[in-house]
């Protein structure tokens, strides 16, 4: 695995969705490659930084149309 390849998969090995050999290509990866386990690191602190934020204030209405148009896209 490359770095551009690591980048990729990011998402994927954060939240432990992908196949145990691409895991495994992953940890090597990072295990020889400072940029991209500072890369990995940075991405971690956005990730609870965002996360750490207050959603936003929706009327009920409005959250009510949204949940509403999500289930009919289900659907379809």
């Amino acid at each position: 695995m490359n770095c551009a390849e690591f980048v990729e998969v990011v998402t994927e090995f954060l939240d432990g969705a992908m196949g145990e050999p691409t895991e495994l290509r992953c940890l090597v990866h990072l295990a020889r490659c400072e940029g991209c386990e500072t890369y990995l690191d940075q991405f971690r602190q956005t990730v609870a930084a965002v996360g750490a934020q207050p959603g936003p204030d929706l009327p009920a209405s409005a959250r009510d149309q949204l949940l509403g148009a999500f289930r009919s896209l289900r659907r379809d």
